[in-house]
């Protein structure tokens, strides 16, 4: 009795023997009846055909494929890197490639779970593929996503990607004309929205306003 891998043309055994150079291999047998092959620590070479011949007269023989099942894996050096920076009004590309067998599929959803907005206006849960394209980005864009590779192998993997979108500061003043009596006290609010974080700052009369006795400033973050 032989095994011989038929994909890679090798014999992997005859009779009690194994000939192939690979310790993983092993042949076990039941008063000459049943020939078993074993393959420990099976790998993605060990795939393919395998025939088991008896060298009868006639020859007869039986073939069997085995199958070797990759969990997915995320391609780092062919994804996007873990944080993105863009400026608001910019086209971004977000790159996620994964491998296994089967070869994974790839999704993508935000990690607040809040709606993707695809570049034809549509607001969906997730987008199918490997490459995710945002188009006139805004500050809605921001946040986390998570590509998720998975082909039925458990376990599923994933990769989280920030997105940072820069804009500039946008002033919102609540209140622009202030009256007050003389001698008591009043506040001015003035409220910024910038990304990174602006400096901000009070000017009276072409200089800026100092900490004094009389005057204060606060900045709040949000």
């Amino acid at each position: 009795v032989a095994w011989i891998h038929l994909d890679r043309k090798m014999i992997v055994s005859i009779h009690n023997h194994v000939i192939t150079r690979q310790p993983r291999f092993s042949v076990t047998h039941d008063s000459h009846k049943t020939w078993t092959l074993h393959v420990n620590g099976v790998l993605e070479e060990d795939r393919g055909h395998y025939m088991c011949q008896v060298n009868t007269a006639p020859m007869i023989s039986q073939t069997g494929f085995l199958q070797v099942v990759v969990p997915p894996n995320i391609m780092d050096h062919e994804s996007s890197k873990s944080n993105i920076v863009v400026r608001e009004k910019d086209d971004v590309m977000l790159k996620c490639r994964g491998d296994g067998f089967p070869t994974p599929q790839i999704k993508w959803r935000r990690e607040d779970s809040r709606p993707i907005e695809t570049s034809d206006g549509r607001k969906v849960s997730h987008l199918d593929g490997s490459h995710l394209r945002l188009r006139q980005v805004s500050r809605t864009h921001m946040g986390a996503y998570l590509c998720i590779a998975s082909n039925g192998v458990p376990p599923s993997v994933s990769k989280r990607i920030t997105l940072d979108v820069e804009f500039a500061p946008q002033m919102h003043v609540p209140n622009q004309l202030v009256g007050a009596p003389q001698g008591t006290e009043v506040h001015l609010e003035c409220f910024v929205e910038a990304h990174p974080r602006a400096i901000t700052y009070w000017e009276y009369r072409d200089a800026m306003v100092m900490n004094t006795t009389r005057v204060t400033t606060h900045t709040l973050e949000d």
